[in-house]
């Protein structure tokens, strides 16, 4: 059954945009469950400009659903994430002057380094997962680090998708998808858990929810954006209706 993984982190960023105390992510979360998320989501980035610390220490006491903790392959993030304990660590690669993650993490040019970083994690209990982008040697290089999950970016399929006019039978957006497909057959061959998450909303999705072998998507701006009109509760319940008709029927 397919799962959603709500990201929460621009509740936080609404937050800081008058370095207050509300809206309260673990607010979010609650309200996020009750939607019908299986997960939330959450980044701390080096430069912590949404979620906190703080907010990392009590969505890991409080949530009542498992949390996936997106983090740089750094020392001090490791170091969080162990004493933290969330049930997932996703490792992205992080640039503090992206607006949100540009692309997947090159697994094959750090090899070395990101399967130390995930045999520390596993040592603390940790399931790791890798955003990485649609590149079938990048997911034997997650396989052979001892990634538990491999999350497959769906940024170029998204952004082809606008380009066709949302038309999710345009050659460029099926050759997209094509490619996530593929690269999920590889991620599953390989004995690892296919995810895939980025640039998701709710006219986009539907193709991605049916592709065979999916686990778990991970989304969160635009269903921030449309929790300003609607509600989270609702928001997620509404995305998470139509990941589940898509997944049902494949």
């Amino acid at each position: 059954m397919i799962e959603l993984g709500v990201n929460i982190d621009h509740v936080a960023t609404l937050r800081q945009a008058r370095r207050t105390w509300e809206p309260d992510p673990v607010w979010a979360a609650v309200e996020a469950h009750l939607g019908g998320a299986d997960g939330i989501t959450i980044h701390l980035r080096e430069d912590r400009r949404h979620i906190g610390d703080e907010d990392v220490r009590r969505l890991a006491e409080l949530t009542q659903v498992k949390l996936n903790l997106e983090m740089a392959a750094t020392d001090e993030m490791v170091a969080i994430a162990c004493r933290t304990k969330p049930q997932m660590a996703m490792l992205v690669p992080e640039g503090r002057h992206e607006i949100t993650t540009e692309g997947g993490l090159d697994v094959l040019a750090q090899e070395t380094r990101l399967k130390d970083v995930i045999a520390r994690l596993a040592d603390a209990g940790i399931v790791t997962s890798v955003f990485i982008d649609a590149e079938p040697e990048q997911i034997e290089a997650a396989a052979r680090i001892g990634a538990r999950v491999c999350e497959i970016h769906t940024g170029p399929y998204a952004h082809a998708f606008h380009a066709a006019g949302r038309d999710a039978e345009a050659p460029a957006v099926l050759a997209e998808l094509d490619k996530i497909r593929t690269a999920g057959e590889v991620v599953r061959s390989l004995g690892m858990r296919f995810n895939a998450g980025h640039a998701l909303n709710y006219y986009n999705v539907e193709p991605i929810a049916r592709l065979h072998g999916i686990r778990e998507l991970h989304i969160g701006h635009s269903i921030v954006s449309r929790a300003v009109f609607v509600g989270l509760r609702a928001a997620v319940a509404e995305m998470k209706r139509l990941m589940r008709e898509a997944a049902q029927g494949a």
